[in-house]
């Protein structure tokens, strides 16, 4: 960062560099020092290093004086996940992000103007989650989610979404406890963390004054400050056609944003454009923010790491058009007798409406597509259910502006935070406590069960009522029990064998004492740390803040992943990826035994080869077995972790004991027997072309795992523009690649068949991309064998052949994939009737365990597909080839020495010495030799003289 701009070089190739200019550049990775009180400043004068403090005078001022001139505000954060969207908005500790900032800034604000104005704050906190909106002030009596409503004025809003009415900093600090405690709830419980939900704080500041008639006036202004998803969660799940939409509503609500900022920067830029608001809640909810009455900033935060690259320049793009947007801010301010009459007025003429059954049309196709006549009476209903909503949205509004500031507050004092929140931050400093440990760090600490002396028992909520109650796939109904024993020692111990508890990694199975920082795993995902105030003083040391990185971390050591930091940007990655996906096989297993769905899951290392990559790195995969029927599937990271969100949400329901079953095209754990998929891979070295020699090999069909399951038979024909195979005869074969260069090259690529596939498979093919190609190249399908004979061929034609074709000939790869789809194994079906989930699982219950054997053998299981074999077998073909060429030249010379020695000349020119040395057959060779004879008659040559003035070379 320079300045405005930000510049992005391109990790791989320092050439490739991008600048994008925006109002302001912020660098906030190095240059910091930390004060004794935490806060992160710079660490010297000409650091560019950007503090929280920067960052909000530029910013935050901005908001709160719009706020202050009645102007609607708001400020967005969009960036992948961990890139900073939370610190810049909310802050951590000393480190107060925009929000903190700016609402002390309102309230000392408000005290210096208190004398000839009244001041109305009200404040609310909602997540948007898989297209749910939940009230996070109010989460037990709107369990199912708000109803986003759409107001002619105001825009979308959500319906009975509570603001809070607060009077100073303190009670916005309390409000946002509670909100983040219960967000951090549904999350332990959901995982709707940051990095899927998007979390909006609205604060409504009303002033109220007389203005230059003596009138009562209001001016109102609502400022949204909105900490949205990571947008990595966006990319492509490989998911198509019409079928399950891949964590549809968790990606719908980003990509919806992008399209709403495309097609606003195309209005912008004078272009005619649809702008999609309605296609997700987040969008309507932002609608004013994106393009109507709002000043809006969007921060857009980036990370440095190279591993992150496509991130970062997909954030740069995205915030580089949305700077084209331009938002029409009004004042909003309005006699107070103004606004009370256009309520009634609008009030009335619905009424009027509603009492005619006239239909509103632009309120019920409000996109204009046209309105069925069959969906005519269920449109009605809606229309009358939106006019409801209107009404009681307006007479609220009324009723509110009615009453004064002292009943407004007398109310607000009756449901103020919950007060055991702040009781249990007192207890944490003396008692011992679990507390619970979030992927997000900013809701890790919210929840804490404080351990009073005595048992304390873990469970589900189906059971006897425990004292800690536990939401998650694999908790038991009676799980564990904690005791604080009278001398203060803490100890954990299962239930039974069935519950699963890890303390610091490693299961237990008995009654275990516990010791201040202990991390515990309850089931599949409850992942907590055990604190003990009196120990932790006694002992005297730093304990070292756990992480929930360091848990998991622990976790995946104990099962044989050991986590370096060799400084391997691509190891760096692997490790980041196995290390999000372990703990999510675990969940998902745990989910289908709940559900008894007979399905398994299982981590696969896969090297870019088996995936027709020539290049990139070795990708973390996951393998569904289904154990009904024996199908299995490989899904990308990115296909599964959207997968799991859904079955979570299926597991959310049965929790809830709400419908949750779906059917088989839209649930989760099923994929379609008309899916492709892919069988094996084959890698052929592409050497022998680039010497013009032919390639017939029967090559191993290598699968996901390095496995061998087939043989394919193929062929690499030199051979003419016709495709006329060149023989032995026709003698193609070149000394050196380079030597193709310049020339017209052509080849034949045969494939004839595969052998020994196995018999679950039907509609086989093969495809391929040779060199330059854009399309991939199919051969026909096949059915019905294990040893599809495809008979396919294709030529190739290169005139002429360039430098950049000869080196990809001479050091590159094809790689031909096998795909086709699957076949119900009747042995699985049979073998697993009448028989659960969790019986099916037992041999093979703990993902953890697998995955060790995965790790120690890290770089084989999915291994790079190296031919060595066929390596070797090419080698040993060219080494022949040169072989006969040499032993030709041999042949050759010895010719020349013969015929020297029959007409006694014991000198040669070495002109005729390099054309028997360069002729590429015997024939050539020996028409070369003939010229010895006549050459000695021309010249008159004898024995012992000398030539005519050429070099000679003397036959000894």
């Amino acid at each position: 960062m320079q300045g405005k701009v930000t510049t992005l070089t391109h990790p791989e190739n320092p050439s490739d560099v991008k600048s994008f200019t925006y109002d302001y550049s912020y660098w906030s990775f190095d240059g910091a020092k930390e004060d004794a009180k935490g806060y992160l400043a710079k660490d010297s004068p000409k650091s560019r290093f950007s503090d929280q403090q920067t960052v909000y005078d530029d910013l935050g001022k901005g908001v709160l004086r719009n706020a202050w001139n009645g102007y609607n505000a708001t400020l967005f954060a969009y960036g992948q996940t961990g890139s900073g969207k939370s610190w810049s908005v909310i802050g951590y500790g000393a480190n107060k992000g925009i929000v903190p900032l700016l609402c002390n800034d309102l309230f000392n604000g408000i005290t210096e103007n208190k004398e000839n104005k009244e001041f109305e704050v009200r404040f609310s906190m909602l997540e948007i989650y898989n297209e749910v909106v939940y009230d996070l002030l109010n989460p037990t009596k709107n369990k199912k989610g708000l109803k986003v409503r759409e107001h002619p004025k105001k825009g979308f809003y959500a319906e009975n979404l509570k603001l809070a009415l607060v009077t100073n900093f303190k009670e916005i600090e309390q409000r946002m406890e509670e909100g983040t405690v219960n967000r951090t709830i549904a999350s332990t419980n959901m995982n709707a963390t940051s990095s899927r939900a998007h979390t909006i704080v609205g604060i409504t500041f009303i002033q109220k004054f007389k203005n230059d008639a003596g009138q009562e006036t209001a001016k109102q202004s609502v400022i949204n400050l909105v900490d949205l998803a990571g947008s990595e969660r966006v990319e492509s799940t490989g998911a198509t056609g019409s079928r399950l939409k891949e964590g549809a509503g968790i990606n719908l609500s980003l990509s919806s944003l992008g399209n709403c900022i495309h097609a606003l920067a195309e209005k912008s830029n004078g272009r005619q454009a649809k702008v999609p608001y309605r296609d997700s809640m987040l969008t309507r909810l932002l609608m004013n923010a994106l393009g109507g009455n709002s000043k809006t900033i969007m921060i857009a935060a980036i990370s440095p790491a190279d591993i992150n690259y496509d991130e970062t320049l997909s954030t740069l793009r995205f915030a580089d058009r949305a700077k084209q947007i331009k938002t029409k801010a009004v004042v909003n301010e309005d006699p107070t007798e103004k606004l009370l009459r256009e309520l009634r007025d609008e009030n009335e003429r619905l009424r009027k409406l509603m009492q005619k059954g006239k239909v509103d049309v632009n309120i019920i196709d409000a996109d204009g597509d046209g309105i069925d006549d069959r969906d005519a009476e269920a449109l009605k209903k809606k229309w009358e259910e939106e006019m409801k909503a209107r009404m009681m949205q307006n007479d609220q509004e009324i009723a509110n502006m009615k009453k004064s500031y002292e009943e407004k507050l007398k109310q607000a004092k009756k449901d103020f935070a919950d007060p055991s929140i702040a009781k249990k931050e007192q207890d944490k400093q003396t008692k011992p406590h679990i507390y619970n440990l979030n992927v997000d760090p900013m809701l890790s600490g919210r929840v804490v069960h404080i351990l009073n002396p005595g048992v304390s028992t873990v469970g589900n909520r189906k059971g006897e009522e425990s004292t800690i109650t536990m939401i998650s796939p694999n908790i038991q109904e009676q799980h564990a029990v904690i005791t604080v024993a009278k001398d203060g020692k803490v100890s954990i111990k299962p239930f039974n064998t069935d519950c699963r508890v890890l303390v610091n990694g490693s299961a237990i199975q008995g009654e275990t004492t516990l010791c201040h920082n202990d991390r515990l795993l309850f089931g599949a995902t409850q992942m907590w740390v055990f604190q003990n105030p009196m120990e932790s003083k006694k002992a005297k040391i730093n304990y070292n803040e756990i992480t929930y990185a360091f848990a998991q971390e622990e976790i995946a050591a104990k099962n044989g992943l050991a986590v370096s930091s060799n400084g391997d940007a691509d190891m760096s990655k692997i490790q980041e990826d196995l290390l999000e996906v372990m703990p999510a096989v675990e969940e998902a297993n745990s989910i289908s035994e709940e559900l008894d769905k007979a399905v398994k899951f299982e981590i696969l290392m896969v090297a870019p080869q088996v995936l027709g990559k020539e290049q990139g790195k070795t990708e973390v995969h996951v393998k569904m077995k289904n154990l009904a029927n024996g199908t299995e599937f490989v899904w990308t990271k990115e296909k599964f972790l959207s997968r799991l969100y859904m079955m979570k949400e299926m597991y959310q329901k049965y929790e809830d004991e709400d419908e949750w079953e779906k059917p088989e095209e839209e649930d989760p754990f099923q994929e379609s027997l008309d899916t492709e998929i892919h069988i094996g891979t084959v890698q052929v070295n592409l050497q022998p072309l680039a010497y013009s020699v032919e390639l017939k090999e029967q090559l191993e069909i290598t699968n996901y795992k390095g496995a061998d399951v087939g043989m394919m038979n193929l062929e690499l024909h030199p051979c003419d523009v016709k495709g006329k195979e060149y023989t032995e005869a026709d003698d193609k074969f070149v000394d050196s690649p380079s030597d193709l260069v310049g020339t017209a090259f052509n080849f034949k690529l045969k494939i004839t068949s595969c052998k020994g596939l196995p018999n679950k498979y039907s509609d086989m093919y093969c495809c391929y991309k040779f060199y330059l190609d854009k399309e991939e190249t199919k051969t026909k399908l096949i059915s019905e064998t294990s040893n599809p004979e495809f008979a396919h061929s294709k030529i190739y034609t290169f005139s002429p052949a360039t430098q950049q074709l000869v080196d990809y000939l001479q050091n590159g790869i094809l790689t031909i994939k096998v795909m086709g789809k699957q076949k119900v194994r009747r042995s699985a079906a049979q073998r697993n009737q009448g028989l659960t989930t969790k019986d099916m699982l037992k041999t093979d219950r703990h993902v953890f365990s697998r995955t060790a054997n995965l790790m120690n053998g890290f770089q084989m299981n999915g291994r790079v597909v190296d031919p060595q074999k066929q390596s070797i077998i090419v080698e040993l073909l060219l080494m022949k080839k040169t072989q006969a060429r040499l032993q030709q030249k041999v042949d050759s010379i010895r010719k020349l020495v013969k015929e020297a020695e029959n007409i006694s000349r014991v000198r040669v020119s070495t002109s005729l010495l390099k054309e028997v040395l360069n002729a590429n057959t015997p024939e050539q060779a020996d028409l070369s030799i003939r010229k010895l004879a006549a050459d000695s008659d021309r010249d008159g040559i004898k024995s012992g003289s000398g030539g005519s003035g050429s070099s000679v070379c003397v036959l000894l």
